[in-house]
């Protein structure tokens, strides 16, 4: 039996990628060392592409932020032979300029986590990996680009500032990211993004502001959110798997070679 494989992988929420739009889609079941993924992973035809994709938060979005298996989830794309990835996310707004509906494409992070294991070497080998610029600029670009030509509003910079969760921040620590120069405010993306670059893969967040953080003096609450990604779940849906066939093959970029130098 030939073993699946895919070039791409999408990490996220259901409502970004359409499942009618796949072709000889399968379900696949990964054993990793690090225990089961999110949910089984969706294989198949994009056009060219061969992709897969994982619910970040389980299948019905069950797996609270702090409990989601991230070591597993990359381990498993990894197995799949997925070299770059494609992350969605849901972010609060920490700038008035950045708002409910607007796309983000995050270029640097903030780790504000506190019990989450970030990286695939624990011992035996010793991996400082290089986190200077954690996104790749291929991506970032093809995504940016795509997002111009469908006329969505789009922001190619943006400081994401990762917190534990799954409560929302204080009204202080919020007004604190600002000072800190972040730009939106999120749950998932950290360590995601450092675990695939320890695997050399690819790594873009595209990420959609649903609504402004509590610094703005309003409280955020989960309707809120539901309600903004609802809104414009169409528009992520096709800057996503629209942006797809616009990847090159070949990357041009170094994130395959990223181990280089960082192994002890």
């Amino acid at each position: 039996m030939t073993k699946p494989t895919a070039d791409i992988a999408i990490i996220g929420g259901t409502g970004v990628y359409d499942p009618e739009i796949i072709e000889n889609a399968e379900r696949v079941k990964i054993h990793t060392p690090y225990g089961s993924p999110s949910a089984t992973v969706t294989i198949g035809d994009y056009g060219e592409k061969k992709i897969a994709f994982i619910p970040r938060h389980g299948d019905g979005h069950i797996i609270p932020p702090h409990k989601i298996p991230f070591q597993a989830n990359i381990w498993a794309l990894m197995q799949l032979g997925v070299k770059r990835i494609i992350a969605s996310s849901a972010v609060g707004s920490l700038r008035m300029d950045y708002a409910p509906g607007d796309f983000v494409l995050t270029d640097q992070f903030i780790d504000r986590t506190k019990s989450r294991c970030d990286t695939f070497y624990e011992g035996g080998q010793i991996c400082h990996i290089s986190a200077a610029d954690p996104l790749c600029p291929e991506l970032r670009q093809v995504f940016g680009d795509y997002a111009d030509k469908l006329g969505l509003k789009i922001h190619k910079e943006g400081t994401y500032v990762c917190i534990e969760g799954p409560r929302f921040s204080t009204r202080a620590e919020s007004k604190l990211f600002r000072q800190w120069g972040c730009d939106i405010i999120g749950m998932t993306m950290y360590p995601e993004v450092i675990l695939a670059r320890e695997a050399q893969m690819c790594y873009v967040s595209v990420a959609m502001v649903t609504d402004y953080d509590v610094w703005a003096e309003k409280p955020v609450s989960a309707a809120e959110v539901i309600e903004t990604m609802e809104k414009n779940s169409e528009n992520f849906k096709r800057l996503i798997m629209g942006a797809i066939p616009e990847i090159p093959d070949t990357p041009s970029c170094g994130c395959s070679s990223a181990l280089r130098g960082s192994l002890y």
